[in-house]
């Protein structure tokens, strides 16, 4: 069986690799037709594509939530992507996702906890106060980008639902339907999609439940209606179209390790000073930075937010716990 690899720069036989504006204020916008661009947006010259509500949001205050790097264009972000739900081409997601339905939308919160929950998409959009923070995002396949999102703290979610003692890990299942999404009638991957973060790290305040980009709601081919941004980790770590928030004792088994586990740990933190058993990840491409003389970037451990996450893998063997 031949699968073409979308982590490398060719296709590889026999093998499988993975991919002051308040909610009241934003409420009352709407109310009047209206609708505020995001103020990082607006300031950069970074604002989305115009053809989706407008998301409103304040800049974070989270340590580390706003890099200076510059944002990526909004046209690369939402036309070169990892979905396999919809292909394994780069430009599969922005071709097919139109397909995707996103309202009406639920997502169930279960599991180890004292207040299981089932939120609609509309409830989700009002929990929390909506923040603007500018990520960098590192895919495995060695290329990066800087987004722009809208969401608040995965944490805000966690919290409703009263995690109990035995609540060690978080496990995210993506939405799976054949009839919207074409790649899930292939095999390359056990559906639906699955990933898994420990407790702590599902509580950082860094760990995104991202409802928009660039100041709009998301694209379908960005993991729409909601996802997860994990800037700290390879981009694969963070689920789009998410259906189901899980809070289990036993750590998850993630889509892409079920798949390969010799390649895809669970931790799945960048590290510039573990390869991949394919390429090495001490460097990196930035999408945007692709003329014929640009240089690789150095890759940065913990994707450049070691001083916000490293005191969770205090003590670890990270080439271990890849």
């Amino acid at each position: 069986m031949l699968i073409k690899t979308p982590f490398s720069h060719e296709p590889l036989p026999s093998e499988i690799t993975p991919q002051g504006v308040y909610l009241n204020r934003r409420t009352a916008l709407a109310g009047l037709g209206l609708a505020a661009a995001s103020p990082l947006a607006l300031a950069q010259g970074i604002a989305g594509g115009g053809k989706l509500p407008k998301l409103p949001a304040t800049p974070s205050t989270v340590a580390g939530a706003i890099t200076k790097d510059k944002p990526t264009s909004y046209t690369d972000a939402t036309s070169y992507n990892n979905f396999y739900e919809f292909g394994t081409d780069k430009s599969d997601p922005a071709s097919y996702a139109h397909t995707l339905k996103t309202r009406p939308w639920t997502v169930s919160v279960e599991g180890e906890c004292a207040k299981p929950m089932r939120f609609d998409i509309e409830t989700l959009l009002k929990l929390s106060a909506m923040e603007e923070r500018i990520y960098r995002l590192r895919c495995v396949e060695g290329w990066s980008m800087v987004i722009p999102w809208v969401g608040y703290s995965l944490a805000e979610v966690i919290k409703k639902v009263e995690p109990t003692s035995k609540a060690k890990y978080v496990e995210f299942t993506s939405l799976a339907d054949k009839s919207q999404m074409p790649g899930v009638r292939s095999g390359v991957l056990d559906w639906p999609y699955v990933e898994g973060l420990r407790i702590d790290e599902a509580m950082h305040p860094l760990a995104m439940l991202v409802f928009g980009m660039y100041g709009e709601l998301l694209p379908n081919q960005n993991g729409a209606p909601l996802r997860l941004a994990l800037p700290w980790k390879y981009g694969f770590k963070s689920a789009k179209s998410l259906v189901k928030i899980r809070l289990v004792e036993k750590e998850p088994v993630s889509s892409w390790t079920k798949a390969a586990q010799q390649e895809y740990g669970f931790y799945s933190n960048v590290n510039p000073n573990v390869p991949h058993p394919r390429w090495s990840q001490a460097t990196e491409r930035r999408i945007g930075e692709d003329g014929l003389f640009a240089k690789k970037r150095p890759t940065l451990m913990f994707n450049g937010y070691g001083d916000q996450v490293g005191q969770l893998y205090a003590g670890m063997d990270l080439k271990k716990n890849y």
